[in-house]
């Protein structure tokens, strides 16, 4: 298909975001007699990660925003057109069309999307099985577009709101150690460095996921999350990175200088703030043993820190070495490696540039040095090396995680079992509670029943009300966000940020 063919499709691109088999529903539903309101929920209905029971409800805003991009070209363009070319899209992927685009030229004509969208506000952690959004459309005669719109919801939402879940979990286990070895608080807020746009499927995933990265840590080399947060949700926030090498820039400099030259140059080169050199192009022990100490006095002398990175190898015994250490008689820990892989980087660099101990009575590296790790870094190895450095008595500050597609991209609408589901509709006047219950299932596919609210308990525990009342509805936490095209609540990305943070 060439991009003209493309091209003249435009004006019908947001009709298109949806599954083939939604396209024949209008009719289906009309089985049942006048159908008039379809509402639906989204809910995350389970973890497929131990220990994670709540998700962070993010994108949603992302998302209607998009929502109403992607139908103004649709609203913009000509009736005829547009109802002949959904006409001949159908009849291209279904043969002849007994579907008809009457109620597209209505909802051409209508001129917005006739829906209405109620949440509880972005960032808040939802227990498993309670909803984060409903929707449903405010004009009978759409009753259709309700779930028409279900697959791109769906498409949508779940990666960044796996990802801010993910990275929030990351953030619990970084605090923690940073509390148990008395590390700098501060320091957390860029522990978690997201290292993730390559290995993400898109460029508008990775935006996405990135995002919710940075509702947990302001460090980040994802450029396109910026411009995801400043589009969708505004407002001030904090991002930042630092100038780093990578292995083409080592290997360079390597071939025409000499691999030590090159250290010495890129020190030369930032005389104060923050640099990154990956350091195991080739002998990452070398590097630590021989050229830093070499390079000893030019590094303390600088005004700002240079960070080692290895990103080759498991990355617990990389940092933390291979063999732990033992405590003494009188308590103080011995350290037992004797060669640079039994000892691993922070140790090493500890002998090199020494350090400070800090009240907790854990060490902590010279200002002027640091460690970040970028491969393969997840909760569970971060816990480890946590776990690892504090028993060799180093506090867990000494390192900055990169979180890669590791982390981020692992992952599908699975992970949470996000799903949307119609729980009630209107037919002929009279409401009905819907509910989805396969006998053959394990109970998580069972939905909810009837219209939903969702309340907080004495503790402030978020919990689900189904069959709910108007009244319940109208003074529960799924309050309007969005209707008929139109925002009712906007929130800007340091609000979705301090709301999680709070969580």
């Amino acid at each position: 298909m060439d991009q003209m063919t493309t091209d003249r499709f435009a004006p019908i691109h947001a009709l298109m975001l949806t599954d083939v088999y939604k396209l024949g529903h209008i009719q289906q539903y009309g089985l049942t007699g006048t159908p008039e309101v379809v509402y639906s929920n989204w809910t995350n209905r389970g973890s497929r990660i131990e220990g994670i029971d709540r998700v962070v409800h993010f994108g949603l805003q992302a998302f209607l925003h998009k929502l109403n991009s992607w139908f103004k070209p649709f609203f913009s363009a000509d009736e005829d057109e547009v109802c002949a070319l959904y006409e001949e899209r159908l009849i291209q992927i279904l043969g002849p069309n007994t579907i008809g685009s009457d109620h597209i030229r209505a909802l051409h004509r209508k001129g917005f999307l006739p829906v209405l969208f109620s949440a509880v506000p972005e960032g808040t952690a939802v227990p498993l099985r309670v909803p984060s959004f409903v929707f449903e459309n405010t004009d009978p005669e759409f009753f259709w577009l309700t779930n028409y719109l279900e697959t791109i919801i769906s498409a949508e939402v779940w990666q960044p709101s796996t990802s801010a879940t993910l990275a929030h979990e990351l953030r619990k286990v970084i605090e923690t150690g940073a509390e148990r070895t008395g590390g700098d608080q501060d320091a957390v807020n860029w522990q978690g460095h997201d290292f993730s746009f390559r290995g993400m499927s898109s460029t508008e995933t990775a935006a996405a996921s990135g995002a919710g990265h940075l509702l947990s840590f302001w460090g980040t080399d994802s450029l396109p999350s910026l411009e995801y947060i400043e589009r969708y949700y505004g407002g001030d926030y904090v991002a930042g990175s630092v100038p780093a090498t990578e292995h083409s820039v080592m290997c360079t400099g390597s071939a025409v200088l000499g691999e030590r030259e090159t250290f010495s140059r890129l020190i030369d080169l930032y005389p104060t703030g923050i640099f990154s050199v990956v350091s195991d192009t080739f002998d990452l022990w070398q590097v630590l043993t021989d050229f830093l100490p070499s390079m000893k006095d030019e590094i303390l002398a600088r005004d700002g820190r240079m960070v080692i990175r290895p990103d080759s190898g498991d990355p617990v015994d990389i940092l933390c070495g291979t063999i732990d250490s033992t405590l003494g008689h009188n308590g103080d820990i011995i350290l037992l490696g004797d060669t640079p892989t039994e000892k691993g980087v922070i140790e090493l660099l500890w002998e090199v540039f020494g350090g400070t101990i800090n009240e907790a009575g854990f060490k902590v590296l010279d200002s002027h040095i640091g460690a970040i790790y970028g491969d393969s870094i997840t909760r569970e190895r971060a816990q480890q090396i946590i776990d690892r450095l504090a028993a060799k008595g180093f506090a867990s500050t000494n390192v900055v995680f990169g979180v890669g597609s590791y982390t981020y991209q692992y992952n599908t609408r699975d992970t949470f079992m996000s799903a949307v589901k119609a729980t009630w509709a209107q037919v002929d006047g009279v409401g009905y509670d819907l509910q989805k219950d396969p006998i053959t299932d394990s109970g998580t596919k069972k939905s909810a029943r009837g219209r939903l609210a969702v309340f907080r308990n004495d503790d402030g525990e978020l919990y689900l009300v189904e069959q709910a009342s108007p009244e319940q509805e109208q003074a529960g936490e799924l309050q309007p966000v969005w209707k008929d095209g139109k925002f009712i609540r906007h929130q800007s990305f340091a609000e979705v940020r301090q709301i999680l943070n709070g969580a």
